[in-house]
This record gives C-alpha cells, sequence and structure tokens, in this order.
C-alpha cells in the first residue's frame, strides 16, 4: 500500500473554516502554546536548566518536559510557578492594548 504526503497547514484550514467548534477549539490552542513557548524561551534566555526549574518549583523534570512539549497542559498555578521561579509573572491585558 502506497502512502500519499498529507498537507496538514492545508487540512486543518479547511476544517477551520467548515467546522465553527474546530475552529474556535483550534485556535484557543494557538494562545496556549504560545504562552508555553514563550515560557521555554524564557527558561532557555535564563540559561536554567529543566531539572533546576523543575528543582525550583518542587516539580520533577519530566513534568517541565512534558509541558514543554506540549504533551501536558500545565494547570494555571503550576504555569505561574513556573513563570515565578524564572522572574516573571503572568497579567492580563484587554485585547488590542498595545501598551504592555
Amino acid at each position: 500500500m502506497a502512502y500519499s504526503k498529507a498537507n496538514i497547514a492545508s487540512i486543518i484550514e479547511k476544517k477551520r473554516k467548515n467546522d465553527k467548534e474546530f475552529k474556535k477549539a483550534w485556535d484557543d490552542s494557538r494562545e496556549e502554546y504560545r504562552l508555553i513557548g514563550e515560557m521555554t524561551a524564557l527558561r532557555k534566555a535564563e540559561k536554567i536548566t529543566q531539572s533546576s526549574l523543575a528543582e525550583m518549583t518542587g516539580s520533577r523534570q519530566q513534568v517541565i518536559s512534558r509541558i514543554e512539549k506540549r504533551e501536558n497542559s500545565p494547570s494555571l498555578g503550576c504555569f505561574c510557578n513556573i513563570l515565578n521561579a524564572l522572574g516573571y509573572e503572568l497579567q492580563i491585558v484587554k485585547k488590542g492594548n498595545t501598551s504592555r
């Protein structure tokens, strides 16, 4: 049986256009991925290993790894705890507000 290449981006975009529920779920997940990506970039910029961050937060290295690989979604408390350990905080800003 021959396999064919699938254009995942095209499939997702088509599904987003035709399924409002999927579109909302997909779009909502993008913000979560963005935040986790920023958290990972901050950890790396601070030259903190996953193991060190886990120690600082009272977690295990595997927990940090799974969050960064987006295998697990952290609770809000866990996410804020990680940011705090990195020296950052989470803020809520009204959409469209460009002054951060």
